[in-house]
This record gives structure tokens, sequence and C-alpha cells, in this order.
């Protein structure tokens, strides 16, 4: 039976380095028997190897051998896991402020994000910048795993005070659902069994949360079918067809639909996927539609329904700086979205985010994981929409010329809160 797409949950652990996010994702996925007798044995012996006593569940997702040595977490480590009620991928993010690069990747796809706190440390400058970047992305919903509750003797007012602070921020930053629960990822309190020395909590716990919470949300949207055209397919007998990934609203055969940025006017005369013919498609479907007229069409035109996305050289957007050298007004670089690649000029810098009162602060240049306003200015025409109404066509990365390396994410509109 194919499994449906509100049937699989994606997840974003955040948090500040040593606040324990992989720990808590190894428990959950020991507790519930998701992994093989080989892979424990792995782990036990990377636990001895450093030394540790017993088990470190964190090794469990820290794959890489530089990290195990070092003890901490570099790239996003993704695992999958089930329930008899849902499917999980889970994004093990990086905790370090230099990885905030890695962490927007994990997060970008994410139905919720699992926050991870230390009750003794609060909401620390990283976490804040993991929770902004969370809420520049899109995700709406946290879960709030209050952590090391064994370390303040299982307090209720220590977690009370913790949860208040990030109350506030979770407020301020607009998310609409928050669910905080107290736990211990190291002794397996209230992450999938609940715990006897937290009597005054009566809440669930992480994985009934989980079970609970709303799937699919990473793809919901408030514009029309949008299909970046990625190839051109020649078909047997004559006539093209145009292939990509669906997103936004579902697409229809027979559904009136504009290319862009030519701005023609046409219909769908057909849609086909993997397996075959169809009436319809949903967004995350590759597909390739026929049209009731001949265009010129190639990658990186777009296929739209109402409402219309814009056609620009010129647009509004918050972005994330990853360059190590810093981004400055009139800078060049390319620009990265959907399947259109175009040179870039950053034509104005706005302000720079706070992240500590969450402003926005005048400046002249973005440093390394710096939250910026800027107007960008494209050689080519471009077809977006803002990143609140599609996370995918609102969505896009800059690239520096010469080396090639990705120096930011962006994000095309202003972020509700700031």
């Amino acid at each position: 039976m194919k499994l449906a797409a509100k049937d699989l949950l994606r997840l974003a652990t955040v948090g500040s380095v040593d606040d324990g996010k992989s720990t808590l994702i190894g428990r959950l996925l020991v507790d519930t028997r998701q992994l093989f007798d080989d892979q424990l044995d792995a782990v036990a012996a990377a636990s001895e190897k450093r030394g540790v006593g017993d088990l470190d569940l964190s090794f469990v997702t820290d794959g890489l051998r530089a990290e195990r040595e070092q003890g901490i977490t570099i790239d996003v480590a993704y695992r999958y896991a089930s329930t008899p009620t849902r499917k999980f991928i889970i994004a093990d993010c990086p905790g370090h402020v230099q990885y905030t690069r890695n962490m927007a990747t994990g997060a970008s796809t994410a139905d919720l994000a699992l926050v991870v706190l230390n009750v003794a440390h609060g909401v620390k400058e990283q976490t804040r910048r993991h929770l902004c970047i969370t809420a520049l992305l899109g995700v709406r919903t946290i879960i709030v795993a209050v952590n090391k509750m064994d370390e303040v003797n299982w307090s209720e007012s220590a977690y009370v005070a913790v949860v208040d602070e990030l109350t506030t921020l979770a407020h301020e930053l607009g998310f609409e659902s928050m669910t905080p629960i107290p736990v211990s990822a190291l002794l397996g309190e209230n992450v999938v069994g609940r715990s006897a020395h937290l009597d005054w909590y009566d809440g669930p716990t992480v994985l009934q949360a989980l079970e609970g919470s709303d799937a699919g949300s990473w793809t919901h949207t408030r514009s029309g079918a949008r299909l970046p055209v990625q190839w051109v397919l020649r078909q047997n007998g004559g006539g093209r067809t145009y292939a990509g990934m669906l997103n936004g609203a579902t697409l229809h055969e027979g559904e009136a639909v504009t290319l862009l940025p030519a701005n023609i006017e046409t219909t769908v005369t057909s849609i086909t996927s993997g397996s075959g013919p169809r009436g319809a498609a949903t967004a995350g479907l590759s597909i390739d539609v026929g049209l009731a007229d001949e265009t010129d069409a190639g990658r990186g035109d777009m296929i739209a329904t109402a409402p219309l996305p814009n056609v620009t050289k010129e647009f509004a957007a918050t972005v994330c700086w990853f360059g190590e050298q810093p981004m400055r007004a009139d800078q060049r670089l390319r620009l990265k979205h959907t399947t259109k690649v175009t040179p870039v000029r950053l034509r104005e810098l706005s302000g720079v985010v706070d992240i500590e009162t969450l402003s926005v602060l005048p400046g002249t240049e973005l440093a390394t994981n710096d939250i910026g306003l800027v107007t960008l200015q494209t050689a080519d025409w471009i077809v977006v929409d803002d990143y609140r109404d599609n996370r995918v066509t609102g969505s896009f990365v800059l690239i520096d010329e010469v080396s090639n390396a990705t120096v930011a994410a962006g994000m095309v509109g202003r972020a509700a809160f700031l």
C-alpha cells in the first residue's frame, strides 16, 4: 500500500550545542526498536573508544568518524523511523554556530522543529538563532524537549522558568503551536515512556507529541500550481512535453495555465508521471505535461495556475549569509531559484537582524551567519512567489561566481516577525 503524504512526518531537531539533541534522537530510535543489532554494536564500540561507560546514544545519529572522535555533530544526520501510526524523517541538525548553513538545510522541508534545551542553561544565543531561522523557513509548530531534568532533581520551577522564556520567544517569532515536555534523554524519561519522576507533569511524551502532530505542512501553500520546467521532452510522432517537480496547488488535465515569464496562456492537455497518464497531480510529484499550444519554453521557465506568481528582475528578500567573506552592497553573485540560474547583484542591504531583540538594525555588510534584509537585482527575468505563500518558489540560494560555493540561503519577501 502506498504511503500517504500525511502519514509521513518530517522533523528537524534544533538547539544549542551539548543540549542533548543527538542523545534524544538516539533514545527515540533505541526505545522504539528502530536499530539492528550491528548498529547497536557499532555505537557500543564507539562509546568504549571514547571512554564512555554506558552506551552513548548520540552516536546513533553521528555518522562521521571525525564527529564521533570530537563528540559533536557537524553535518545534518538523517534517520528514518516508524511506529504503528506514523513514519518519520528525522534531521539531527548541528548546534555549533559555524554550521548554521547545515541547520538551515535540515529545517527547510520540516513539518515541525523538535527543540532541545538544557533546563539549567535555558535559551542560549544559538538556540535563538536556530529558532529565528526555523521561523524564517516557514516552520510553524515546535515541540520543546526541556532536557536534563535529572540534573536539576526534576524541579518543576526550573522547568516552568525555561518554558516561560521560550513561550515569549515563540510568540515573537510567530509560531502557531508550542508543546513543552520535561525529559531526560540520557535516562529515557518522558521520551517514549512516561517518567515516574515527573508526577507533576500530565502532558504527552515526546513520541506521543510527534505522533499527534500534523504532517505535510511543508507542502501547504497559498499559491496556485507551480511547475518549474526542468526538461523539455520531444515525443514520438512530434510535439513536446515539459517535465519537472510540481509544487503548490493540484494541477488538473484540461486546466488553464500560464507559461512564464513569456506570459503565454494555454491549457494542459496531458499529465504523465512515472506510473503513467493521470488526470491530476499533487505537490511533490515529478511529472511531464503537454500543452495545447506550441511554445519555446525551456529550462528555468514556469507553468503556473492562478493566483499567478510575480515576474520580476528586482525583489526584496531575507537572507542568511554563510560566506566567509562579508556580503556587501553591489556584490555580484549567481542566484539559483527552482530550475533557473541567473547573475544577480546585491542592490541594497536594508538592515541586519539582531538575534537578541529580533529588531532590524542599520548595517553595511552581513558577516557569516548574519540574517539580513536585502534587495536583489537579477540579469534575467525570474518567476517568484512570496515565501509565506510557497516555500519552493519563494526560496533561493546565492552562489559565489568564482568558487561555486553556496554563500547564502534566501526567502523572497520579509518575515512576518521582522
